[in-house]
């Protein structure tokens, strides 16, 4: 079962992602809230959410502000930007806070469940038209994050490496591939990967990355 949380002000807006949302498989729970206070509440009570929705132009506390407060308080829960404004100063600032990803309002509603899917999936997802080469740089800490190296963390060098393939949305097999591992490898790295960061989830390691500033 998926547990979600959207955070938009506008009934309508919000009461339509939440239809969508529950196009993701038999058993959705979606949570709603129309600023962050009320948002705040039910990450108190419900701990256990698998992604976030959060739109930027909330009342009070605005989206931004509202990312910042999540990553602190709730390190492990990944957050997703939905937003209309979608130029790629705001795309890159939302991930920049600690965004895993950035879903235009104008999507269609494949697109969403598609860009929702892959987010899951332990990807990042930015709009087309500003994709960067190497997403990796767009997960860069801001300055308030001291940088650190992999091995400060308990990360072999080779497991560094495959966090980094991580962060770039590269799949089990792609990594495989690319360090000339097999699949099986992998996984044993990447389970290390995941006690080491106190993470169970491919998402939750790309969280961990962008808060404790992990260079890989």
């Amino acid at each position: 079962m998926l547990n979600l949380l959207v955070i938009e002000d506008h009934a309508l807006v919000r009461e339509g992602l939440v239809r969508v949302l529950r196009q993701l498989e038999a058993e959705v729970t979606v949570f709603e809230a129309g600023d962050c206070h009320s948002a705040l509440a039910v990450l108190e009570k419900e701990a256990d959410l698998d992604l976030v929705l959060l739109d930027i132009a909330l009342p009070g506390l605005d989206g931004l502000a509202c990312l910042d407060l999540f990553r602190s308080r709730f390190p492990a829960v990944p957050v997703v930007v939905v937003s209309a404004y979608d130029d790629a100063h705001t795309v890159n600032r939302a991930l920049k806070h600690g965004a895993l990803g950035f879903i235009p309002k104008a999507y269609s509603t494949e697109k969403l469940v598609a860009a929702v899917r892959q987010v899951l999936g332990g990807s990042i997802h930015k709009p087309e038209q500003t994709m960067p080469v190497n997403l990796g740089a767009e997960l860069a800490p801001t300055p308030a994050v001291q940088e650190a190296p992999a091995s400060e963390f308990g990360l072999t060098e080779r497991q560094a490496e495959v966090l980094g393939l991580m962060t770039k949305g590269k799949s089990n097999r792609d990594i495989a591939n690319l360090l000339g591992l097999s699949e099986g490898t992998v996984k044993i790295h990447i389970t290390a990967i995941f006690k080491a960061l106190g993470v169970s989830s491919r998402t939750q390691a790309l969280v961990a990355v962008s808060r404790l500033g992990i260079k890989v």
